[in-house]
C-alpha cells in the first residue's frame, strides 16, 4: 500500500468509529519504513504510545480487520500482544519504549539471539522522566537499540520545557549535516584517511557551534538526523546504517502530525483523540451538551476569581482536561508540565507547601503514574492538593490502558487523603468548593462524555419506612442505581464521600434491617463496596476491561440496569 493509501483507510476508519487521528497520520511513513527493513515478527518493534500506530497495524497483517478498530472484539486502538506478535508490548502511556527496548535488547544478549530492537518515541515522550532514566541506563542495559524519536513538535498539547527548544534547535541545524557531509566527501576525495582524527575533531567543533552540544550522544548513542520522515526511501537509508551500528542509535526523525488531513494538520490538538466525524467536511458528530471536562474548567474558573492562591496544573492535557479557558483568563497561574506525572505531583506539592491552593486535573489512567508522590510528597505532609481525576471509571473504546477503573482503590489506602465523586454539574462545582477549603488532599473523581443535569438536593438522603434494600451509588452511577432502586423497592444513596464515607447513615441503615447493595464505576476490588461491607458489590471485575462501547461492556459484564437488577431480586 503506498502511504496516500494508508493514510485513507485510517482516516476513513477513524471518521467511522473515532480514534487517535493526527498521531497515526504523521507516522506512516515511519511504518513503513520499518515494515521493509524489520521482520515484525522476530525484531521487536516498540510504539511509545499506540496514538501513532495505526500505519503499523494496516502494515501487519490487520489491513481487513481495521474497519473494526476500537470496537467491541475488534482490533484495539494500541499495540497488543495478544492482539498481534508484530505488537511487541502494550502501548498506551507515554515515554516507557526507551526502557522495554533495553529489556528485550538485555535478553537477546544473554541468550545470544540476532534480533533487532527498536523504540519509536514521539519528542513529548521522551521528556517524561523513565524516557530519561532509560537514556541514562542505555549504555549498560544492553549491547544495542535503536530509537527513532518521531519530532512532530506536539504532544497532546503543545510541548513544553528545555528538551523541546534543544530538538528546535536541532531541526534548525541542518546545516550542519550539508557541511558534514561535505568534509566526508572531501576527506575521500583528497585521501586524508591519516588524518581522520583530526577531521573527526573539526567535525565536532562544527556540530557544537552550529547546532549546540550533542546532547543525545553524552548518552553513549549515535545520533542521526534530523531526517525527514515522510521520506520512506531516507529513512530506509538511515535504517540500514543504524543497523549496521554497533552501538545504540537515536534517530531524529521530523513528521508533520495530521498529513494528508487538513482539519488535522491545522489543529493537531483538536484531531489528536476524536469521535466519528464527516470525511468531507472535517465536522465531528458529537453530541450535544456540557463535558464534564468542560463543566469542572467552569467551575475552576469562577473560583479562582475569587480566590488569587488557586493555581491549575496538567501534563500535556490542558485540552483534554478541560483547562483552555483557565489557560487563557489565568496565563501565570496556569502550569504545564509536559508528559510528567510525577514531576506534577510533587511540583503540586511543593506550591501547596508554599501556601497556594493547586487544583491537578488529570485523568484517571495517568493518576496511576504518580502514586508515589502522592502518598510521599502531598498525604504525608496533609497539603491541601486538589485532585480533579478526569475519565474516572470505564472509558469504552480507548481499552485497557485508558480504563480509569483503579484510583478509588489506589487512593483509599492512602492516609488522609479524601474522596468524593460528583453526580452533576452542580456537584461538582460544590465538592471543587469543598476541597479548595479542606487543608488535606482531596481527589474528586468524575467520568468521560456528558455531564448529567439535575436538581437533586445533596443532603443524606431519607430512609422510606418500607424499603428494605439500601443502594449505595458513586455519583456518575446515580441514575443507574435510581432506576435500579424503582425496580427493586429500594432507596438510592448517592456516596458523594467514598472516603469518609457516611458511617452515621450506614449505620442507621443497618440498625434498621436494611440490605447494602454497592454500585461503582470502578474495580469491585478496593472500592465502594467494600469500603461500606456492602452486602451485595457491583463493579468492573478484577480483570483488565477490554474495548467497546461503555454500553456493550456493562452488559457483557452484567452492570446494566436489566443485570443488576435481576440479581438483586433473586437476592433479596
Amino acid at each position: 500500500m503506498t502511504a496516500e493509501e494508508i493514510r485513507g483507510l485510517i482516516i476513513r476508519t477513524v471518521a467511522a468509529n473515532g480514534g487517535h487521528l493526527a498521531s497515526s497520520l504523521g507516522a506512516v511513513e515511519i511504518a513503513m519504513a520499518l515494515r521493509e527493513e524489520f521482520d515484525p515478527f522476530k525484531d521487536r518493534i516498540i510504539w511509545d504510545v499506540g496514538h501513532q500506530a495505526y500505519a503499523w497495524k494496516v502494515l501487519t497483517d490487520r489491513k481487513d480487520e481495521f474497519g473494526t478498530l476500537r470496537k467491541l472484539d475488534g482490533i484495539s486502538g494500541f499495540p497488543n500482544p495478544e492482539e498481534s506478535k508484530a505488537d511487541a508490548s502494550v502501548a498506551g502511556h507515554a515515554g516507557i519504549s526507551i526502557s522495554v527496548a533495553e529489556g528485550f535488547a538485555a535478553a537477546r544478549d544473554l541468550k545470544g539471539t540476532d534480533e533487532h530492537v527498536v523504540a519509536v518515541i514521539g519528542d513529548a515522550s521522551i521528556s517524561n522522566g523513565t524516557a530519561f532514566e532509560a537514556l541514562n541506563n542505555c549504555m549498560t542495559a544492553c549491547k544495542k537499540a535503536i530509537i527513532i524519536l518521531n519530532d512532530n513538535e506536539m504532544s497532546i498539547s503543545r510541548p513544553t520545557g528545555a528538551l523541546s527548544r534543544h530538538l528546535g534547535r536541532l531541526i534548525a541545524g541542518t546545516k550542519y549535516n550539508r557541511i558534514k557531509e561535505g568534509v566526508k566527501k572531501l576527506e575521500k576525495a583528497l585521501g586524508l584517511g591519516f588524518m581522520h582524527g583530526a577531521i573527526r575533531r573539526v567535525k565536532g567543533f562544527f556540530k557544537r557551534m552550529l547546532i549546540g552540544n550533542a546532547w543525545f550522544e553524552q548518552f553513549g548513542l549515535r545520533y542521526m538526523g534530523p531526517i525527514d520522515g515522510h521520506d520512506v526511501a531516507a529513512m530506509r537509508i538511515a535504517l540500514k546504517v543504524a543497523k549496521a551500528e554497533e552501538r545504540s542509535v537515536l534517530l531524529h526523525v521530523v513528521t508533520k502530525k495530521g498529513k494528508g488531513f487538513k482539519p488535522a494538520e491545522e489543529d493537531p490538538t483538536a484531531w489528536h483523540g476524536v469521535g466519528p466525524f464527516d470525511v468531507e467536511n472535517g465536522k465531528v458528530k458529537s453530541k450535544t451538551g456540557k463535558s464534564w471536562s468542560e463543566a469542572f474548567g467552569d467551575a475552576l474558573c469562577a473560583m479562582a476569581q475569587k480566590d488569587e492562591r488557586i493555581v491549575a496544573l496538567t501534563a500535556a492535557m490542558q485540552d483534554g482536561t478541560g483547562l483552555r479557558r483557565f489557560a487563557a483568563e489565568f496565563p501565570g497561574r496556569f502550569k504545564d508540565v509536559g508528559i510528567s506525572e510525577g514531576h506534577l505531583v510533587s511540583y503540586a506539592a511543593g506550591m501547596a507547601a508554599g501556601g497556594l491552593r493547586p487544583v491537578v486535573a488529570v485523568y484517571s489512567t495517568f493518576l496511576q503514574r504518580a502514586i508515589d508522590q502522592i502518598i510521599h510528597d502531598v498525604a504525608i505532609s496533609n497539603l491541601p492538593v486538589v485532585f480533579c481525576v478526569d475519565r474516572a471509571g470505564a472509558v469504552g473504546e480507548d481499552g485497557v490502558t485508558h480504563q480509569g477503573l483503579y484510583d478509588i482503590a489506589l487512593l483509599r489506602a492512602v492516609p488522609n487523603m479524601t474522596i468524593c465523586s460528583a453526580r452533576d454539574e452542580e456537584d461538582l462545582r460544590a465538592l471543587l468548593k469543598e476541597a479548595l477549603e479542606r487543608n488535606g488532599p482531596t481527589a474528586i473523581r468524575y467520568p468521560r462524555g456528558k455531564i448529567a443535569v439535575s436538581n437533586v438536593d445533596l443532603s443524606d438522603e431519607e430512609i422510606r419506612q418500607d424499603a428494605k434494600i439500601a443502594i449505595w451509588a458513586t455519583g456518575d452511577e446515580m441514575e443507574k442505581a435510581e432506576a435500579i432502586a424503582e425496580r427493586v423497592g429500594a432507596i438510592a444513596v448517592h456516596a458523594r464521600y467514598i472516603k469518609p464515607f457516611d458511617s452515621a447513615l450506614l449505620a442507621k441503615q443497618r440498625a434498621n434491617g436494611m440490605k447494602i447493595v454497592s454500585i461503582e464505576n470502578a474495580s469491585v476490588v478496593g472500592g465502594l463496596g467494600e469500603a461500606i461491607g456492602a452486602d451485595m458489590r457491583f463493579g468492573w471485575p478484577d480483570k483488565f476491561v477490554e474495548h467497546g462501547s461503555i454500553s456493550e461492556l456493562e452488559k457483557r459484564y452484567k452492570l446494566d440496569i436489566d443485570s443488576i437488577a435481576e440479581v438483586i431480586k433473586h437476592g433479596a
